[in-house]
């Protein structure tokens, strides 16, 4: 090696430099203002040419020379090396490595020139101190599209999992979509979403129960997973039809004695016959295998047993099947009114409380009434600052609002208040079934104020179908209409009569059973007074009730009639005013 001095501009560019990713103007113009400060602290090294010029080409440095041209320095020290036979492919890869790390996609590049030199991949790993995988990965980038090879050499590269996805797809498919997803100037690429669009599904040969010669029947070609663990099988193919096909022709060849194929359901779980148990332990000689294949395409097995068909009663000897005279079969009588029509009815009645309550006549003491009825009912959330127990409140503050002034006083005409009040009840009360019903509350404060006026007309064929053969001559009878021998033709007739008259099955009226009311009158007073005697044991304090509430009370005696139920005058204000009610 020798020492000479030489006009930069007089040097060659090497075609065949390891970094060839452009640095950041940032780099450069350091560089740049340390060339002219001080001058080229460690000059690049230049060899001669091979094919019998008499110039110079540059192995390492290409950056500095260019930069010293920039500084308009004139001559420049350097040491010109002997020719190597690679044209310093090593000798570039290994300086560049040591000053800087490369980024993938250089070292990539710089590694695939090697192997076209007659590089061994067991030697590049070698003179690199790389590991032989790792140099297998990076030449993965070679089936990367040259246009994301472009984004990865700006410094944004994916992660190894979606590089892995990306060199795994075609060009073609890379292609469209790199199409869809290619960022704009500046921006990072979105290499996760790339790798979900080419993500294939592979099924791996280390799940195949299938041998070689199903695999060539089916069209399989197995792919070596570079990325896979080195001590287990990474082959895969993305051909899923033909390995599950190959999959199912062997369970076909492999069925074992009193065994089945079965199919499997949304969650993977496989579908066994109707009435079969699976069999968790030890299978018997008796018990039946079923084969199926799951998510991954693994054949896998499950064991099940079938129960023991039951013989009839009475079988006899001879075959034959004593019966017994005096076993009836009961069929159980259809109801009056089906679901659907509780439902419509529960509708109907909701209707025609809300236009009651938004039309019908009240007295104000009979809203009071109402809506003490109306939070009593079993849809009622109602946000309270006395336990803590908190509920939506938004629906009933937008009825309230109307009550106040703009100053926030609470001043309220009769007229805002009746409407205020109606509102909540409508809020409140309803007869619809599910969540929002309120129960019997609601019946009653529909009777006492007359919303069975309301209701719409239910001769229509809709809730006619809803009725029982027994419902519907009841109806016939009402209305005097003749029944018919078919139940359509019955319905038929009922829908005529009622197209110009209005009916109201009678099970859709407000008003509750008697012996219903009763038991919730009831269970309503014996649990309110339960509650406060119990409170008052847990607490404490009698200031508040008098000695007459400490005894027990007897549901048993006097409950027949609320009015026989003798009121101590201990009593406070308020058990006086539930026992009246």
């Amino acid at each position: 090696m020798q020492i000479m001095k030489v006009d930069p501009r007089a040097l060659k560019e090497n075609p065949d430099r390891m970094r060839q990713s452009k640095s950041s103007p940032q780099a450069d113009a350091l560089m740049l203002a340390t060339i002219k400060a001080v001058g080229i602290v460690q000059p690049p090294v230049v060899a001669p040419e091979m094919d019998g010029g008499n110039g110079y080409i540059i192995d390492a440095g290409h950056r500095r020379v260019r930069l010293a041209i920039a500084a308009g320095l004139e001559e420049i020290e350097i040491p010109v090396a002997d020719a190597a036979n690679d044209n310093g492919a090593m000798r570039s890869m290994v300086e560049n490595s040591v000053r800087e790390a490369l980024n993938p996609v250089d070292q990539w590049r710089g590694i695939e020139r090697l192997v076209a030199l007659g590089w061994t991949e067991e030697a590049i790993a070698v003179a690199l101190a790389l590991p032989v995988r790792q140099i297998r990965k990076l030449r993965l980038l070679a089936n990367v599209l040259p246009a994301m090879l472009e984004q990865m050499a700006l410094g944004d590269m994916p992660s190894e999992q979606q590089l892995r996805v990306i060199a795994a797809a075609g060009q073609v498919d890379q292609k469209e979509v790199w199409k869809a997803h290619k960022p704009k100037q500046g921006d990072t690429a979105p290499w996760w979403q790339i790798a979900n669009a080419l993500t294939k599904k592979r099924m791996y040969a280390k799940d195949a129960s299938f041998g070689d010669d199903l695999a060539q029947a089916y069209g399989i070609e197995w792919v070596e997973d570079l990325f896979a663990p080195a001590d287990q099988d990474g082959r895969y193919t993305t051909n899923v039809e033909g390995f599950l096909g190959a999959q199912h022709e062997w369970m076909t060849n492999n069925l074992p004695k009193k065994g089945a194929i079965v199919d499997v359901n949304s969650w993977g779980q496989p579908e066994l016959p109707k009435k079969a148990s699976q069999v968790y332990g030890k299978p018997s000689k008796s018990d039946h295998t079923a084969l199926y294949l799951d998510r991954d395409g693994k054949v896998q097995t499950v064991h099940y047993r079938m129960p023991e068909t039951a013989k009839p009663k009475g079988t006899a000897g001879n075959g034959s099947v004593g019966g017994d005279d005096d076993a009836i079969a009961t069929h159980k009588a259809r109801p009056d009114v089906t679901q659907k029509g509780h439902d419509m009815i529960g509708d109907f009645r909701t209707d025609a409380l809300h236009d009651a309550l938004g039309r019908a006549p009240i007295e104000d003491d009979m809203l009071m009434a109402l809506m003490v009825l109306a939070f009593a009912g079993q849809n009622a959330r109602i946000d309270s600052g006395a336990d803590g127990t908190f509920y939506g409140g938004k629906r009933f503050s937008r009825h309230a609002v109307g009550l106040f002034d703009e100053h926030g006083k609470l001043a309220f005409n009769q007229d805002a208040l009746r409407v205020a009040v109606r509102s909540v009840l409508i809020d409140v009360l309803s007869c619809r079934r599910g969540m929002s019903n309120s129960g019997m509350v609601a019946r009653i404060a529909g009777e006492a104020i007359g919303a069975d006026e309301f209701l719409p007309n239910m001769g229509s064929e809709d809730f006619l179908l809803c009725l029982s053969r027994q419902a519907l001559e009841a109806s016939c009878a009402e209305a005097s209409v003749q029944p018919r021998q078919k139940v359509r033709e019955t319905r038929a007739a009922l829908v005529e009569h009622f197209a110009t008259e209005h009916f109201v099955h009678p099970s859709g009226r407000f008003a509750p059973p008697a012996d219903e009311l009763l038991d919730w009158i009831r269970a309503g007073a014996a649990a309110d007074v339960i509650g406060t005697g119990s409170q008052d044991d847990e607490d404490g304090d009698t200031g508040g009730t008098t000695e007459e509430h400490e005894g027990p009370v007897e549901e048993e005696a006097g409950q027949d009639d609320l009015h026989d139920a003798e009121v101590d005058d201990g009593h406070d204000q308020d058990f006086d005013q539930r026992a009246a009610a």
